[in-house]
């Protein structure tokens, strides 16, 4: 499992994308979707949205569930994850602290 702060960056990281901002409210506000209608809503290729759903879904923001539908087609679908990310200075200081080797900066 990784450090608060390993996962706090990683999960910055995966929203400091304004495609996968628009991803996160739309699954906010419309729920649980699976990827073409996703796609349709907000003007992505299916490929790119792949992409961006595979980011926040390795950062621990979506889930994903693949289903059949009832003509038997396989069908992807994604729902947030539960999050809270608090940015304060206690918070990022903790954060950092507890970050691994291999995300401190090497300024």
């Amino acid at each position: 499992m990784p450090s608060p702060g390993d996962q706090m960056l990683s999960m910055l990281q995966a929203l400091a994308n304004p495609h996968r901002l628009r991803i996160v409210a739309a699954l906010h506000a419309n729920g649980r979707n699976y990827v073409s209608r996703l796609a349709r809503e907000l003007a992505l290729s299916r490929p790119l949205l792949h992409l961006h759903l595979q980011k926040l879904e390795e950062a621990g923001l979506v889930e994903s569930q693949f289903e059949l539908s009832s003509d038997g087609k396989a069908l992807s679908f994604y729902q947030l994850t539960a999050f809270d990310i608090a940015l304060t200075p206690e918070s990022i200081t903790h954060a950092a602290a507890s970050l691994t080797d291999g995300t401190k900066s090497k300024d």
